[in-house]
């Protein structure tokens, strides 16, 4: 069952779900909008010269960040955002992250194939950005370019994210 905007609100004040910080009009009839951070992760220079073997190379290593109000992304160009918001989901609700269609109409890919937020998630997410239009575009933090649907499981977890998932530690 995906979670309305009552059942939204109902979790949060009861504490079962958290997004900090929130804003009331973030909301939506069925999902929660978020925004982008001033964190931006953008592949080192080295990484356009030479060619990388997936199997011993890791974003962590092939990534470097940057903090900054606003970024412009090239047509092509991948980098990676991380939401303002913080999410904490109980062990029976997961998330589903989607963009939004106003900037994907201007060629804005918000996620690649990291939509799924654990149930027992405690963390900001990662969004995977990709610039497909043909002319450059800027972002800025506190953007609304993504949005969350929750749905409720049938039955509680037994892996919480924010217990057994290595990455989710560290967002």
């Amino acid at each position: 069952m995906i979670l309305s905007d009552s059942d939204i609100k109902k979790m949060l004040e009861e504490g079962l779900l958290k997004i900090a910080p929130l804003a009331g009009d973030q909301i939506g009839p069925a999902s929660v909008d978020l925004t982008l951070s001033d964190e931006w992760y953008f592949f080192k220079d080295e990484y356009s010269r030479k060619i990388v073997d997936l199997r011993v190379t890791g974003f962590e290593e092939a990534y470097e960040m940057k903090k900054a109000a606003e970024i412009t992304l090239k047509p092509g160009e991948l980098c990676l955002g991380k939401t303002q918001e913080r999410l904490t989901l109980p062990k029976n609700v997961m998330g589903k992250l989607e963009g939004r269609s106003r900037y994907a109409r201007m060629g804005v890919i918000i996620h690649l194939t990291s939509a799924l937020v654990q149930p027992g998630s405690d963390n900001r997410q990662v969004l995977e950005i990709v610039n497909l239009a043909p002319f450059p575009i800027k972002l800025h933090a506190g953007m609304r370019v993504s949005q969350v649907v929750f749905e409720l499981l049938k039955t509680n977890t037994e892996k919480p994210y924010a217990k057994f998932g290595e990455i989710a530690r560290q967002q």
